[in-house]
């Protein structure tokens, strides 16, 4: 694995960062735009993620960081659910759906496989040298 400098070069927060613009992309459809508090709660959730992976890494410590991985996995989940709300809605078509669902598949277990990699390692964090 590379040397991770920042929070920035982490693939999983980058897949973050990539997904939550997909969400503010989707969530300007006009169907959207009239049911304000779904479409805050969808981007809050799909923010969360990326916030979370980037809020962990910043507390320099492994203990601390698995705790705010399983947190970003848990609105992970939240934002497929409510891809599911969208999809019924009609706000979105299947196809949007499809490649979303995808995308939160794939990060969701990203960021699992980085949580049993981090509780398998031997390094602690900064703070704990």
């Amino acid at each position: 694995m590379a040397t991770i400098i920042c929070f920035e070069d982490l693939a999983i927060w980058q897949m973050a960062r990539d997904f939550c613009k997909d969400i503010s992309r989707i969530t300007k459809y006009d169907l959207f735009s009239k049911d304000f508090r779904f479409k805050e709660q969808l981007r809050a959730s799909s923010g969360s993620i990326m916030d979370n992976i980037a809020e962990g890494f910043e507390r320099d410590g492994n203990k601390e960081f698995l705790q705010f991985l399983s947190i970003a996995k848990g609105s992970c989940g939240e934002s497929q659910s409510q891809l599911y709300r969208a999809l019924d809605y009609t706000y979105i078509s299947s196809e949007e759906f499809a490649m979303l669902y995808e995308k939160t598949k794939k990060l969701s277990k990203d960021i699992g496989n980085f949580r049993k990699y981090l509780k398998q390692s031997d390094i602690t964090g900064i703070k704990y040298k």
